[in-house]
């Protein structure tokens, strides 16, 4: 089995570098591994039409976050700052993500 894998994850802080929202900064709220897609908080937003149901009775327009695809994010730090992570063994043998500029765990 090949177990895909992005370089990031839910609740990262990241900055979009391509795309309409190009340097707009938001967090992560989900992740389509498959697809290689992630959903960031506030960002992206399109316009969903909804029709009457029992749920909705009134039906109406709502703004939903779409997803954008993983490679057009950055991880970014605390301070602001685009940055590129590695990851290595901690002491205790679990791995851990680190800024190479830094060198600081994420």
């Amino acid at each position: 089995m090949n177990k895909k894998k992005l370089h990031v994850k839910t609740g990262d802080t990241v900055k979009v570098i391509a795309g309409d929202e190009r340097g707009k900064t938001g967090r992560i709220i989900a992740v389509n591994i498959e697809k290689q897609k992630v959903t960031i908080e506030g960002l992206n937003l399109v316009t969903k039409h909804s029709k009457p149901s029992a749920k909705n009775p009134q039906g109406g327009i709502s703004k939903v976050e779409a997803p954008i695809h993983a490679s057009n994010v950055a991880l970014v730090d605390a301070k602001g700052d685009t940055l590129k992570a590695g990851s290595r063994k901690n002491s205790e043998g679990k791995t851990e993500r680190y800024s190479k500029k830094t060198g600081e765990v994420i």
